[in-house]
Order: C-alpha cells, then structure tokens, then sequence
C-alpha cells in the first residue's frame, strides 16, 4: 500500500485536486479510491465532488498492483495497426473483450496477452481502454503502456476519438439524418439491461444517418458523441428501430434469425496520444453481416459511406 499526503493550495474538487497530483492516475481511478474510502480529508471519508478548502490535509492510500492471474492463449488477432504504443484490431463476433465472471477465457485480452505486453492500470482488464459488446464486430485500441492508456482514457473523456459504426435496424425511418439526445442507465427493473428510462441516466447522444431503406429495415451510419454502455441498441430500441438479432433490446419475433446483433464498429478517427499522428481506419463488416443485409433486400457499396454526409 502506498500512502500519500497533500495539503490543498486552493478550493477545488477532490477528485480534480488529487488528478493533478497524482499524474499516473486517472480521474476514474482516483474517484474509485474515493468512494472506497481510501482518501480522507482531515481525517474523515468524503465524496469525490467535495470542495476542498486551502489547508486541507488530504491522506490517500493507493493498493499495490495485483499481478495479473490471465492466461495468454494462441488466438489468432486480426491486426489492424499497430506500433510501440497502440494495437488496433478488427474483433470478431462471438468474442468477449475481457475475461468476466462466466466467460474467463478465449477472450480479446487472452489472445493479446499471447501477443505483446499490455498497459497495466487496469489489472483485470489489460490494455482495455474501450469496450465492443460480444456480438458487435470491428475496431478496438488497445493500449500497450500505462502512459498510452492514460492519455486514450482522457481522449475518450474528451470525444477526441471518433467512432463510427454500421447498423441493420429494423422500419424505416422517418428521417434521413437525426440525433437521439436520450439519458441512459441501468434499468430500474432489469439490472443487466439499460434503459432511457432510467432515474440515474448520464447525457447520451448519437447521431445516424441513413444509407438504405426499405419498407422493413434499414442500414445506418452510427456516430457515437458518447459512449455509454450498449448505447446504440438501446438508442435504436428506444425509437421502435431496434437492431437486427439484439436479443436483448430487439423484436422477439424478428423474422430474420440473426446470431447476434448486425452491428458493426467501421471507423475510427483520432491523432494519436504519443505522436500526435492523425490516425484514420476503416473495416468493412464480415460475411455473415453482408449474408443478413442480403436478406434484408438492402442495398450497400463502399460509395454510401463517402456520399451519405453526417
């Protein structure tokens, strides 16, 4: 265990104060020793929003790091990009991200670990700045330092990353291009869901544009401005437009029997936290996405992606 102690130079945030102090830390991170009651403020536990008063003596306990447990297994990674800082792969449908109580093995992490060292802020999820549902295919950055790591979680903070993905989802829309400004939470009702619904919901925005249509379904260009948990399906679902295949936030009586929700993270757009460089990367979707938009009756080329403007 590590101890530290500050005395506070001005008022500001707890949080706020100990980020700039403790440069290797996130803001995440340090909000996370808060509310575990491992910082105390003249002695007492607070909240990571309190102001601080100048002369406040901060105490902060940092765990050591827990080796990671993870088996590196030889899978095999469809590497995009990578360099000394950063991996970018093309995830496959039907593969975790990281090990989790019930799937602990055959994941991402698995297959990176066997690969090339991973960032290590987060022991239990190596490398993992970012998330893709189980099912949804396409791009992921992996962070191979803690720097790098640090510095992505803050460009996703900041929306410095743009993310665009590929969708089938059910009707036609009534408009071409659209946001959807809806808060999202954990479903007061159901708590591995997540719902508009919610008292607890954060700012979610997404933004569409629609590339096909038909009387059925549609093809659309996602761009995500947020990125809370299973936003885009639940967007869509919220909208009567639910994704092809998503059991969870789908139609129960979907005619067209998907394995998994037709979603597809298709580019990413960023300048890179080290060399500053722009970087700018397009997959297209697998075959079994294309075998379900043919059933669909929609139409796509590569051209849509460049005419059809957000």
């Amino acid at each position: 265990m590590t101890e530290l102690k500050y005395i506070c130079d001005k008022e500001i945030r707890c949080d706020a104060f100990l980020s700039l102090k403790i440069s290797d830390l996130s803001r995440t991170s340090i909000q996370k020793l808060i509310k575990k009651n491992l910082v105390l403020v003249n002695g007492k536990n607070v909240k990571p929003n309190v102001i601080l008063k100048i002369g406040d003596e901060i105490f902060v306990s940092i765990p050591e790091k827990k080796e990671t447990k993870l088996i590196a297994e030889d899978i095999k990674l469809d590497i995009v990009y990578e360099d000394d800082y950063i991996i970018i792969l093309n995830k496959p449908r039907n593969m975790v991200v990281h090990p989790a109580v019930g799937n602990e093995e055959h994941t991402l992490v698995n297959a990176l670990l066997n690969h090339c060292k991973l960032s290590m802020v987060n022991t239990e999820r190596p490398g993992i700045v970012h998330r893709l549902d189980k099912d949804t295919t396409g791009l992921i950055i992996c962070a191979k330092d803690d720097e790098t790591h640090l510095q992505l979680v803050e460009m996703f903070s900041n929306r410095a990353i743009k993310k665009k993905y590929l969708a089938i989802c059910n009707g036609s829309f009534s408009k071409e291009h659209g946001f959807i400004d809806k808060p999202i939470g954990r479903d007061e009702k159901d708590r591995k869901k997540m719902s508009v619904k919610s008292k607890s919901g954060k700012d979610a925005l997404t933004e569409y544009s629609i590339l096909s249509s038909n009387l059925k379904y549609s093809l659309v260009r996602v761009t995500l401005h947020t990125g809370r948990t299973h936003q885009i399906r639940v967007h869509f679902s919220s909208l009567n437009h639910p994704i092809v295949g998503d059991e969870t936030y789908g139609n129960k009586n979907e005619k067209i029997k998907a394995n998994g929700q037709m979603l597809h993270a298709y580019n990413l757009e960023f300048l890179h936290p080290i060399t500053n460089e722009n970087m700018n990367f397009t997959v297209l979707p697998d075959e079994y996405f294309f075998s379900i938009l043919n059933k669909t009756g929609l139409e796509f080329s590569e051209d849509l992606l460049c005419k059809v403007k957000d």
